[in-house]
């Protein structure tokens, strides 16, 4: 069909010019003189008119054996209309019917609910709601505009394992597989082969890749699957180097989305802003502002879901911000390669992202110097030297570096406000979720 014209590229302009559209029948009604198709196509809706005087008789015909979501070819001619929607409608010359649809086991006009486990069971069939192909729309530039991003600002690119003997978080939260007998795990993170090109001399690294966590979560922000943005970079002065690409990254994101997704935001009847500047603020500064909302948080604990909603809300109180770096996060509640500030050692050079109150990222300075890196394990009850190929990278010249890992879904459902982190991955993974 190299012929084919867009949906979105007609026009009441086009008066009495022949097209050939092609698409979906979202909508079907034969009025036995006269015959009408919605079609759809990925940029847009159009009415199709069918009329004995103007429609070829076998088409004519051909019409009524069109059954909703057919996928049908029209030639037709664009004609002026006051009353169809977009002011022309396209009458019917020919049709072909290329594949006929039965029912829908769901419904997708959106006039009828459909619960969001039956959604994902045909999820191919939901994403032809326009709705939630616009979802898919801004994910797409999300991560397109992260690459873009990178790219300007001298990253390299890397892939790294997927099927590991090693993991940097908990080892609950590893999934374990038989790798030819041996026992091996689905990476939790890349954070190793990120520091490993690191002092492999690349400077700057990012992935944006599969994440795997083996947590039994059964909430609306939490996925066994995942995809993670992640970077690292080197010869940093502390972490604010990392949080100032950072928020590069997320005003460079934003004004691409802003730029390129008018479209599926006003689908989605949302409007995203770019962030002037995002407040960093100290673990210790949090508490203080929660416990004047009533929350207290105790020293040495993180965030439970209720503190990061109430310090979103804050965020857009105190800073007219959607976003806010927590900092300086507890050495009690961070792993051991986090890096500690100069004498205050039971807090971490670490953060938190938050956007519209839900972490989005987790990144920090870490150790870069061997023997305290060492130390550092054994407080946390673990033996470096037991951890070859992890020691082995800081035993050869590594330099001061840090780096985060976002979450893309996650991002959508917040740039997007979507109630579950599910609806912002076309086919997620969960405790309960293997299909499709």
């Amino acid at each position: 069909m190299t012929n084919r014209t867009a949906v979105e590229d007609l026009s009441p302009a086009m008066d009495g010019k022949s097209v050939l559209i092609a698409g979906w029948a979202q909508e079907v009604r034969d009025l036995k003189k006269i015959k009408f198709i919605l079609l759809r196509d990925r940029s847009g809706i159009v009415q199709c008119i069918g009329l004995p005087a103007e429609t070829e008789q076998k088409s004519f015909d051909e019409i009524s054996n069109v059954t909703k979501e057919s996928v049908v070819e029209v030639m037709g001619i664009v004609k002026k209309s006051t009353q169809a929607k977009l002011g022309f409608e396209v009458v019917i010359k020919k049709i072909k019917l290329f594949s006929r649809a039965e029912p829908l086991p769901i419904d997708i006009s959106g006039k009828i609910e459909t619960g969001l486990d039956n959604r994902l069971n045909f999820r191919f069939l939901d994403t032809r709601r326009p709705e939630i192909n616009a979802i898919f729309r801004v994910r797409s530039e999300i991560f397109a505009s992260s690459v873009e991003f990178f790219d300007k600002n001298g990253f390299v690119g890397i892939n790294t394992p997927k099927i590991t003997v090693i993991g940097v978080e908990s080892g609950a939260e590893l999934f374990e597989v038989d790798y030819f007998g041996k026992k091996a795990y689905l990476s939790q993170s890349p954070q190793v082969y990120k520091e490993m090109m690191v002092a492999g001399g690349f400077e700057r690294v990012f992935e944006i890749a599969p994440v795997f966590r083996a947590e039994k979560s059964h909430t609306t922000r939490h996925l066994t699957e995942f995809t993670g943005i992640d970077f690292e970079m080197s010869f940093i002065k502390d972490e604010n180097d990392v949080m100032d690409v950072i928020e590069g990254l997320i005003k460079h994101i934003i004004k691409r989305v802003q730029k390129n997704c008018a479209k599926a935001l006003a689908i989605l009847k949302v409007d995203v802003s770019v962030p002037e500047n995002i407040p960093r603020i100290p673990m210790a500064e949090c508490r203080k502002l929660l416990a004047e909302k009533g929350k207290v948080l105790p020293e040495n604990e993180d965030f439970d879901p209720e503190s990061e909603k109430m310090m979103g809300d804050i965020a857009k109180e105190k800073f007219n911000c959607e976003f806010i770096f927590v900092t300086r996060y507890p050495w009690a509640k961070r792993p051991f390669y986090h890096m500690k500030p100069d004498k205050c050692p039971n807090e971490t050079k670490s953060f938190d992202l938050l956007w519209n109150g839900v972490e989005i990222a987790t990144g920090a300075q870490r150790e870069h110097r061997y023997e305290i890196l060492k130390a550092q394990a054994k407080e946390k009850g673990l033996d470096l030297d037991k951890m070859e190929d992890y020691a082995n990278i800081f035993k050869f010249g590594m330099p001061p570096h840090g780096g985060v890992g976002f979450g893309l879904d996650r991002m959508t459902q917040r740039l997007l406000k979507l109630d579950n982190v599910r609806e912002a991955i076309l086919l997620p993974r969960d405790p309960d979720r293997l299909r499709p």
